[in-house]
């Protein structure tokens, strides 16, 4: 595990996919992204009792804080990197 984010670790796998999605992601949209992404992760970590920020508390970060115009770019890129988003799209 590496990175702390507010206090919380960031599960190794979870974050090299986290910074794979971020390289991927068009420049003008990932600043805004590093902002808001792992701040609500963390958020998603913390509701679910964790000290450990996993795939599940990013994909869900995603899902939920992207705007709507960019959800095909989104998914895509979370296909590219590995996250599995489809168990979590329709909560």
């Amino acid at each position: 595990m590496q990175e702390m984010v507010e206090g919380l670790k960031w599960d190794e796998a979870c974050l090299n996919k986290y910074n794979k999605m971020l390289n991927k992601i068009p420049i003008f949209h990932r600043e805004i992204t590093k902002q808001i992404v792992p701040e609500k992760a963390v958020l998603n970590a913390k509701e679910r009792g964790s000290f450990v920020v996993e795939e599940c508390d990013v994909v869900r970060a995603f899902l939920t804080e992207v705007p709507k115009a960019f959800y095909s770019l989104m998914i895509r890129l979370m296909d590219d990197v590995g996250f599995d988003h489809k168990k979590y799209e329709e909560e």
